[in-house]
Formats: C-alpha cells, structure tokens, sequence
C-alpha cells in the first residue's frame, strides 16, 4: 500500500515521519542530518532511499509562516527544497502544510515525557515532522 511522508526541512536537518497504510496515523522515523544548508545531495538521496522502502506517492513539507501568516526567509528556503523534491521525485507530489506550532508541540511534548534538552534536540525533528504529517492527514481524514 502506498504511504505519504512527511518532512520537517531546517538548516541542518529533516525530520521524517510516514504514514500508516492506511493514511489514518503518522510515525516520527527518523532525522537526517547534514553539515550545512547547501549540503542537500545526501539528504535527498536518503529520502529517496525511503520512498522506495515505504512506497511513497506523496510528500507532504512542512512549511514555516509565521505566527502573522506571513511568510519569511525559511518560506523561501523550503520552496526550493520543495522543488529540489519534484525534480528529484517526478511522479511523487510535494505538498506544503502549515507547520506553525508543531516544533513548540513537538518540545512541549518532550519536555512533559522527561526528555532533557540533549535528548529533546535529538528527536525534534522528527517528532515534528510526525505533528505535520498527522495534522494533513486529519485534514484529508475529514473530507476538509
């Protein structure tokens, strides 16, 4: 069955998480890294890697407005991202989703579980990445 995946793009990584068969739930899976913001190549063959694994025919990115819905610097920079995707990944749609609030969601909810900072830094991103995909599928779930 197929799956979505969901990313959490930041400057030096991305949070990933899938989806059920289904498309009922999301699960945070993993973070990738890099060195730095340019450094995309291996990050964009890892999600490769993935898609193939879980058979993935949508992304669905999150994307960073602000709190005043206006959109800033990492608008931008994950708009490229998401069109580095779609020449990467030509059948797969990439979906931008509003991710406003899912990182605090994301600290608010480790921080409750007992994680200490060192350990909430580890695992943010792809939790987040879980919040994005999750609010999208409740979304779609809903006939909205």
């Amino acid at each position: 069955m197929d799956r979505i995946l969901g990313l959490d793009y930041g400057e030096k990584t991305v949070g990933v998480a899938i989806s059920d068969p289904l498309g009922i739930t999301a699960q945070s899976l993993e973070t990738i890294t890099r060195k730095d913001e340019i450094s995309i190549k291996k990050t964009v063959h890892r999600i490769g890697e993935i898609i193939k694994e879980y058979n993935v025919n949508c992304i669905v990115l999150g994307f960073p407005k602000n709190m005043d819905n206006s959109e800033g610097e990492r608008c931008n920079k994950t708009i490229l991202f998401k069109e580095r995707l779609e020449r990467n990944f030509k059948r797969i749609p990439v979906i931008l989703w509003d991710e406003r609030l899912s990182t605090i969601a994301s600290e608010r909810g480790l921080f409750e579980a007992g994680l200490n900072s060192k350990e909430r830094k580890q695992v943010v991103d792809k939790i987040a990445a879980g919040f994005i995909l999750q609010g999208y599928l409740d979304n779609i779930n809903r006939g909205e």
